[in-house]
């Protein structure tokens, strides 16, 4: 049985199977990456709830998991070479787990690195801009008089779904027919956008046709569904 006890996040979320993968989250738009990634593989884990409202990203145990404060992460009892591995970051442990299943990331190599650059798409544009207009759109920014931080995001935000809409033109998939990492790091976003943030008006998004068939397609899966609720949320 792998040992987990010299990693200091076991004492405050106890595993209570110590040889299947440790899931240290919350149901945001980029902690479900990890778990609808986790029930799309079958791959054996405990989730644990890191919750926001206790501020646990800031705790001792969870900061020596993930320094950056931030939720995914995971501690996995058999990695590389049959030894635990930490990591964090959504983008990375996408990448992790589908290298580890051999699921949902093209074997071909130039297929696989189109798939990592729409992954690093969604990191570094579409979540960060989803993000920036959630806040100017739903919590304290929308009280700010001067709307042009908010336009600025509606804009980019605007803009980033065109571009997926226009690469969702005639295909299921990110990939085309294949449902892939880039879709799974994806979904929880564009769903946010026009659920939790309230933005579907002030972005138009009605008309972005091929993006709103996309997501419909990820979330009638049963295994997004299933992540997109895990670890539940406190009562």
């Amino acid at each position: 049985m792998p040992n987990l006890s010299t990693f200091p996040t076991t004492r405050k979320w106890p595993a209570q199977n110590p040889d299947v993968l440790q899931y240290y989250g919350l149901p945001t738009p980029n902690g479900v990456k990890v778990s609808i990634m986790l029930e799309e593989t079958a791959l054996p884990y405990e989730a644990h709830l890191v919750d926001f409202a206790r501020d646990d990203q800031k705790a001792p145990d969870f900061l020596s998991l993930n320094p950056n404060g931030k939720i995914p992460a995971i501690l996995d009892p058999n990695g590389p070479d049959g030894k635990p591995l930490a990591l964090f970051e959504s983008g990375a442990i996408l990448l992790y787990l589908a290298d580890k299943t051999g699921k949902f990331l093209p074997a071909d190599p130039a297929a696989r690195w189109e798939t990592i650059a729409w992954l690093m798409w969604q990191m570094g544009g579409l979540g960060p801009m989803f993000g920036q207009l959630g806040f100017f759109n739903k919590f304290a920014g929308k009280d700010y008089e001067d709307k042009r931080p908010r336009d600025r995001y509606v804009a980019e935000s605007q803009r980033l779904l065109d571009v997926l809409d226009a690469r969702l033109d005639g295909r299921d998939w990110i990939m085309g027919g294949d449902y892939t990492i880039a879709d799974v790091a994806t979904l929880g976003w564009v769903r946010n956008l026009i659920t939790f943030y309230e933005a579907r008006e002030i972005v138009a998004f009605d008309r972005y046709s091929n993006v709103a068939a996309w997501l419909d397609r990820g979330l009638a899966r049963p295994a997004v569904q299933r992540g997109l609720t895990i670890p539940a949320r406190p009562s």
